[in-house]
């Protein structure tokens, strides 16, 4: 029945819209996907919280692929919100969100009171590389619409990755207002697991045995390193251009499975966003981070200044 709603609503707003000025037409858009998201909020054992292109998508299928061999799930099938859960009651309802849509539905814009009560795993990459990720994926895989509606620049903007890095509604500014939101209500989250992608990449089998732990499994040695072979880096490149989760949409797809800009799995570097910008540009947006970024991920000058002693 939820689906019916779903599409229906999806169907219905879609056709307002288009008697509706732009901006009107937006906000309506905004409050149809927050609303969605409100329906899972409600119904979730677990969230997922990160900014855009943070490795979502890649610890999903980390995920995903833990409870395939918990369970004996098929592997080419990738957890959505209760998906698993209707294949087997044990697994629990989980709530992936990059917490745009959902703040703006609830009214809680200015804290992060949606979260305080429930089970939550913020994944946090550096600040960066997360703002060249977003270049690409606006370049190469982001809808028109999804672009207006969300203050990207325009489509096929002929911008340099600079520019956009730069750019005050999508850029690096936006990415550091939106760790420091999280950053300054940690506290008050009673029940928190913050992983960091950069520790993913370092040690994978360390940092999903914290994950599974914290979904309540037992972390077996075994499962551990067949999951993160399964999602290595090379190996879901592989699967994305073979199509390998077509059941699971396009989430998992190249557009073009002759250009490697446009896979979801591009590159995963850690610190790649220095391929992109001469010295003087790699000084200034990490002048950015540290004057603006509040301390506790790990990202600023200082911070890893101290780690390294």
């Amino acid at each position: 029945m939820h689906m019916i709603v779903k599409r229906l609503t999806k169907w219905l707003v879609r056709l307002i819209c288009v008697f509706l000025p732009e901006a009107q037409a937006h906000r309506l858009e905004r409050w149809r996907r927050g609303r969605e998201e409100y329906w899972k909020y409600q119904r979730c054992e677990y969230i997922f919280a990160s900014y855009g292109k943070s490795g979502r998508t890649w610890v999903r299928v980390m995920i995903s692929r833990y409870y395939q061999l918990m369970y004996q799930l098929p592997d080419n099938i990738l957890m959505g919100f209760d998906n698993y859960t209707r294949l087997n009651s044990d697994i629990p309802r989980i709530f992936f969100t990059h917490d745009n849509y959902l703040r703006g539905f609830t009214g809680n814009v200015d804290s992060k009171a949606d979260f305080y009560d429930k089970k939550t795993v913020l994944l946090v990459r550096k600040p960066q590389d997360v703002a060249v990720s977003q270049f690409f994926q606006w370049k190469y895989r982001m809808r028109p619409e999804k672009k207006a509606m969300n203050k990207y620049p325009a489509h096929e903007a002929d911008i340099s990755v600079y520019d956009f890095v730069k750019d005050p509604n999508q850029g690096l500014s936006h990415i550091i207002d939106f760790m420091n939101a999280w950053a300054r209500e940690l506290p008050k989250i009673r029940q928190l697991l913050v992983v960091r992608y950069e520790d993913l990449r370092s040690d994978p089998e360390a940092q999903m045995a914290r994950i599974v732990e914290f979904l309540g499994m037992e972390a077996k040695d075994e499962f551990l390193r067949d999951t993160a072979e399964f999602a290595s880096v090379e190996n879901l490149r592989k699967k994305e251009q073979e199509n390998y989760f077509w059941r699971s949409g396009s989430r998992v797809q190249a557009k073009d499975v002759n250009d490697p800009n446009t896979f979801k799995v591009r590159k995963a570097k850690v610190g790649g966003y220095k391929d992109y910008f001469d010295d003087a540009q790699v000084a200034e947006l990490d002048a950015m981070v540290d004057a603006s970024l509040l301390p506790g991920f790990g990202y600023t000058s200082a911070e890893q200044d101290k780690l390294a002693v």
